[in-house]
C-alpha cells in the first residue's frame, strides 16, 4: 500500500533507502538516517504509552540540537501534532502559548524543565526532559513502528509570532505543507509517492548539504531541516549557545556544507568580517550558496559575501508561517530598494478587495495553492487572513508589494508597524503594555529604528509621570521580568510627550522619526 504524504513517512522512507546516510550534523551530535528513525520511533512509542492520541498537541520546549529533529518527528510518528515553543518566552509568554496551543505533553530542555513544570498549563499532562530521562525513556521504548494510520491530512502547526502580537498557530495539513513550503530542494517537482522519493535519495550517491544557523523552533529553520529530509539530502545545524561567527564556519567546513542559510545582516555581517579578517583559515570550497530569509540582507552585506566569496551566489527567499515557500530568486546584482521575485500563478498583488493591483501599484501580496487551513482556535483571524478571490482560496500574510516593469514583485515589507530585529518579530503594543506597568511611567511607545547588524533595534520612548525621575536601567530590568530578551528595548528615550493622532493611537511614523532623531 502506498504511503501517505506525510513528514513521518518520509523519514521512515529514507531510513528504509539511505540508512547510513547523515541526516543531521551539529556541533551537539549527529545522527544518521536509521539512528533519527529509531529514536523518533522510540520516542513515539513512549508518547503513546503515556497517552498521547492521535491529534494531541505535544510541545517540543528546547534550544537546537540532534533530540529537537528527533521530537519533531517522534511526535509525528504518534500521530500527534509537534508544537513549537520560543525558549526565549519568559512565564507570562509561556503561559500564554501553552494555553493557547492546549498541549497534552511537553519535551523540554534540561535549561526549561523548572519553567514548564511552573506555568501549571492546563491542559499539559506528561513532561519529558531531554538529558538523562529522556534518553533512559528512549532505551525503554519499542523500536518496533507504530501501525497508527497516519495520514496526508493529519495537522502540522507552527506558531509564529506574526504581527499582531502572541503568536498564532497556523494550521497546515501535511500534504499541503510538504508541497507548500517543504519540496523547494527539489524545485517543488511532482511527488509520486513517497517510495519514489527513497528511490530519488539511493540513486543519489552525493546528496546536498544544508545548514542553518538559526533556532529550529522558527519555522524558516524547521523548514529547512524538512526540505533536506524530504530530498535526501544531509541538513546541518549550529548548536552554539550564542552566535559566534567563527564556530559557525568550523562547522561549514567541517561538515562540507554547499548552502549555508543565514537571517540577514544580524548573521551574514559577522560571518563574512570573520572570514575577511581569516582569509586562509577556513576551506570552504564545498560552499556554493549562501540563501537569505527571515529578514532583509542590506546591499552592504551582500557586497561583503561577494568579496570574500566570489564563488558563491545569494539566494533571497520569501515566505511566512501562512504562505509557505512562496518565491525565490538568485541575486543579480543590482541595488535594490526591495526584495525581489517572481510571479507565479500561485503568487498575486492585490489590492484589499480582492482585485489585481496593476504595475507599479503597491498592493498585498497573496499565494494560493498550497496554503494552510487557517489559524489554531481563531475563526476571525482566518477569515481574514485568507480568503476567497475568483473561485480560490487566497493567505495574505500581511506584506506590502508592487509589481515592476519587467514582471517581478517587490516586496515592501509588513503593512502594520510589527518590528524585525535579527529575524525576530517584536510587535510594539505588546512591550509598550510592560512598559506602561511600571510606577514611573505614564504613556510609551515603542519602535524600530536602523541598526547596522539587527536590521532593527526595538527602542522605545517613554513620559515619566509627573515629578518622578526615570531610571533607565530599572525600566529594562522590568522588561526582562515580563519579556524575552530580544524585544527588552535596547535604547529608552525620556520625552515629554508621547507623538500620538487625534483619535489618541500612538503616531508611530513620528515615534520612529523622533527615536532617530534622539539616537543618532
Amino acid at each position: 500500500m502506498t504511503r501517505p504524504l506525510n513528514l513521518a513517512d518520509i523519514i521512515e522512507v529514507m531510513a528504509d533507502s539511505v540508512p547510513d546516510r547523515m541526516a543531521f550534523i551539529s556541533d551537539a551530535g549527529n545522527r544518521t538516517y536509521a539512528e533519527l528513525d529509531d529514536n523518533a520511533t522510540r520516542l513515539a512509542n513512549h508518547l503513546i504509552a503515556n497517552g498521547i492520541h492521535p491529534g494531541d498537541h505535544v510541545a517540543v520546549h528546547a534550544a537546537n540540537g540532534p533530540e529537537w529533529a528527533e521530537a519533531f518527528y517522534g511526535v509525528q510518528k504518534a500521530r500527534a501534532v509537534p508544537i513549537n515553543v520560543n525558549f526565549r518566552y519568559v512565564h507570562d509568554e509561556l503561559s500564554y502559548l501553552y494555553d493557547n496551543c492546549q498541549a497534552v505533553a511537553a519535551i523540554v530542555g534540561e535549561d526549561y524543565a523548572d519553567v514548564v513544570r511552573g506555568l501549571n498549563a492546563a491542559t499539559l499532562r506528561h513532561i519529558l526532559v531531554i538529558g538523562e530521562e529522556y534518553d533512559a525513556a528512549l532505551a525503554a521504548a519499542s523500536d518496533v513502528r507504530p501501525e497508527i494510520g497516519r495520514s496526508e491530512d493529519d495537522h502540522y502547526i507552527v506558531y509564529t509570532g506574526g504581527t499582531t502580537g502572541m503568536p498564532k498557530g497556523v494550521v497546515w495539513r501535511q500534504e499541503d505543507v510538504i508541497l507548500g513550503a517543504l519540496n523547494e530542494l527539489r524545485y517543488r517537482a511532482p511527488i509520486e509517492s513517497v517510495e519514489k522519493l527513497g528511490d530519488e535519495a539511493a540513486a543519489n550517491a552525493n546528496p546536498l548539504r544544508m545548514m542553518v544557523c538559526g533556532p529550529l523552533m522558527h519555522g524558516g529553520s524547521q523548514w529547512t531541516m524538512c526540505n533536506s529530509h524530504v530530498g535526501g539530502a544531509v541538513f546541518t545545524l549550529y548548536c552554539g549557545s550564542h552566535f559566534d561567527p567563527e564556530a559557525v564556519l568550523d562547522l561549514v567546513e567541517s561538515s562540507g556544507t554547499n548552502s549555508l542559510a543565514l537571517l540577514g545582516d544580524a548573521m551574514a555581517r559577522p560571518v563574512m568580517e570573520a572570514l575577511a579578517a581569516n582569509p586562509d583559515r577556513w576551506d570552504l570550497s564545498a560552499l556554493f550558496a549562501v540563501s537569505n530569509g527571515a529578514a532583509p540582507m542590506s546591499t552592504a552585506v551582500r557586497d561583503q559575501i561577494k568579496q570574500v566569496l566570489p564563488n558563491v551566489f545569494i539566494r533571497d527567499n520569501y515566505g511566512a508561517s501562512e504562505s509557505g515557500a512562496a518565491a525565490a530568486r538568485m541575486d543579480d546584482g543590482k541595488e535594490r530598494e526591495a526584495p525581489r521575485f517572481d510571479l507565479s500563478d500561485d503568487l498575486r498583488v492585490m489590492r484589499l478587495d480582492g482585485s489585481a493591483c496593476d504595475v507599479g501599484e503597491v498592493g498585498v501580496l497573496a499565494r494560493s495553492g498550497h496554503i494552510p487551513l487557517g489559524y489554531f482556535g481563531d475563526e476571525e483571524k482566518t477569515a481574514a487572513t485568507f480568503r476567497e478571490v475568483d473561485g480560490r482560496r487566497w493567505v495574505l500574510p500581511g506584506d506590502f508589494a508592487r509589481i515592476e516593469e519587467d514582471g517581478t514583485v517587490s516586496v515592501l515589507g509588513r503593512g502594520s508597524v510589527c518590528i524585525n530585529t535579527g529575524g525576530e518579530k517584536v510587535h510594539p503594543e505588546e512591550v509598550e503594555s510592560v512598559l506602561k506597568q511600571h510606577p514611573d511611567v505614564f504613556d510609551a511607545a515603542v519602535t524600530g529604528i536602523s541598526h547596522e547588524r539587527w536590521g532593527q533595534q526595538v527602542t522605545a520612548l517613554v513620559h515619566a509621570r509627573e515629578g518622578v525621575t526615570v531610571d533607565v536601567e530599572d525600566l529594562q530590568r522590568h522588561c526582562r521580568e515580563h519579556l524575552a530578551g530580544y524585544k527588552v528595548p535596547k535604547e529608552i528615550f525620556v520625552v515629554d510627550q508621547v507623538p500620538r493622532t487625534p483619535v489618541s493611537k500612538v503616531d508611530y511614523r513620528a515615534v520612529r522619526t523622533r527615536a532617530e532623531e534622539l539616537s543618532s
